[in-house]
């Protein structure tokens, strides 16, 4: 069997250890040949490869980002483009693939194996939104990468008394900012799932003030007031009808500046927090998820994809993870909120 792999969407810390994983595996157990497609479904929408044997996937273990590239892609928006993807698979003698990414990939997978293409999809997104699988690989490390960044903001803050505000990635869910705000003491958390309130905002922000503290917010990129109270920004649409985000962190610096008359300041984390080393914990989930990524391939259980259930591996169908968001539930907020202000 000729197996193809793909890496789609953001990249994150974890892709290339699946990518080992799979090839490793594939070949030593199942006497497998692998092909690489390159950026995300680019690639087996030109036929644009890279070979990919055991020598190839030597060393990258703790490398971030993939080796096979990544882009935003997306086939079924193109006119033909799933007879092309299928059409270049037969020319490549590719009899299988792997998809690894997040819901917009897999998306694409889930609709390729209803058209007859046999495929098998990895659970990969730092924002861990993804529904079917209790963590996805790259979460651990973006909010450990969060994490000590907000850990420096502490000191700063307190030196100069303001309220800094550290934006996070989260378009829809908002575990990073979450996990990431309680692991290092924000005073408030504020996520998609939850739209905020500006002046409870800035009455946490002189609350924490009175105390001698400063304030530390953690906002997730995807965060909203509530309808009226801010002005937010309409950005252009990507090929998956997404908005890019970005700017709500300056936005509520100005908002709590004018409000309380304290001095506010934003640092965006943006990319960083998907780039670099993975952490062990995304290492070993990462290269779990490839051992039993390949093993689908080869029982033949197509249209599937690997997830993490306690601290198995399970099989689950593709659409039982893309129909819907894996969000922060209204308790594990609340949790939070007792730390606020």
């Amino acid at each position: 069997m000729r197996v193809g792999v793909l890496t789609g969407g953001g990249d994150c810390p974890g892709l290339n250890a699946v990518i080992r994983a799979v090839v490793r595996k594939g070949v030593q157990v199942y006497g497998y040949e692998f092909v690489g497609f390159r950026d995300g479904w680019r690639g087996p929408l030109e036929g644009d490869t890279i070979p990919l044997d055991v020598q190839a996937v030597r060393g990258i273990l703790p490398r971030g980002g993939t080796i096979l590239g990544s882009s935003r892609t997306n086939p079924i928006k193109i006119e033909g483009g799933v007879e092309r993807i299928k059409d270049n698979l037969a020319g490549l003698g590719v009899d299988a693939l792997i998809a690894i990414g997040g819901e917009d990939t897999l998306g694409v997978a889930r609709q390729l194996h209803d058209r007859g293409v046999k495929v098998v999809g990895v659970p990969k997104t730092i924002d861990n939104d993804l529904n079917a699988t209790d963590y996805t690989f790259g979460f651990d490390t973006a909010v450990n990468i969060a994490m000590e960044a907000i850990d420096r903001l502490h000191t700063t803050a307190e030196s100069h008394h303001r309220a800094l505000i550290c934006e996070v990635m989260g378009r829809h869910a908002g575990w990073i900012a979450l996990h990431a705000g309680m692991a290092s003491g924000a005073n408030v958390i504020l996520i998609p799932e939850r739209p905020f309130d500006i002046e409870k905002v800035c009455g946490y922000v002189e609350s924490r003030f009175k105390t001698k503290y400063a304030p530390i917010i953690v906002v997730a990129e995807g965060a909203h007031p509530a309808d009226g109270q801010m002005d937010i920004q309409n950005q252009e649409l990507d090929a998956f009808g997404h908005v890019r985000l970005g700017g709500i962190g300056e936005r509520l610096a100005a908002e709590i500046e004018k409000r309380t008359g304290k001095e506010a300041r934003t640092t965006v984390l943006g990319h960083i927090q998907r780039g670099g080393t993975p952490t062990a914990f995304d290492r070993v989930l990462a290269t779990r998820f490839g051992l039993h990524a390949i093993d689908a391939v080869h029982d033949g259980d197509w249209g599937k994809m690997v997830g993490l259930n306690g601290t198995d591996i399970k099989r689950v169908d593709l659409s039982a993870a893309t129909d819907e968001l894996k969000t922060v539930p209204v308790e594990r907020y609340s949790e939070s909120e007792v730390f606020f202000g």
